[in-house]
């Protein structure tokens, strides 16, 4: 085995956000947590929110609340556009003149 190559692993102590204290062996001396065995729903059998890093604020933030959706006022109707003039086509009479005019220039 090689020498100095595994890592030193020490006496250290996890902490958990509920007050929980676990002493193991690791190579960081000292550890918290958010979230233990002592606290955590599978072993308790309870259901809880845990807000990680306040990603519902986040999302709310960048998407809105969908209640906001909801309620909030739906556009003006916009009134059609206008229809421009339609021309409408010479008469056969007119149209007829015209060729005449330009066959005999």
């Amino acid at each position: 085995m090689k020498a100095d190559f595994h890592p030193e692993y020490k006496e250290s102590v996890i902490q958990c956000s509920c007050g929980a204290v676990i002493q193991t062996r690791s190579t960081s001396p000292d550890m918290r947590v958010g979230i233990c065995s002592s606290c955590h729903p599978f072993f308790t059998g309870e259901q809880r929110f845990v807000d990680t890093a306040g990603r519902v604020d986040k999302f709310t933030q960048r998407y809105g609340s969908a209640k906001a959706r909801r309620v909030a006022p739906k556009p003006a109707a916009v009134e059609p556009a206008k229809e421009a003039p339609v021309k409408e086509a010479p008469a056969k009479e007119e149209v007829a003149a015209e060729a005449a005019t330009e066959a005999s220039a």
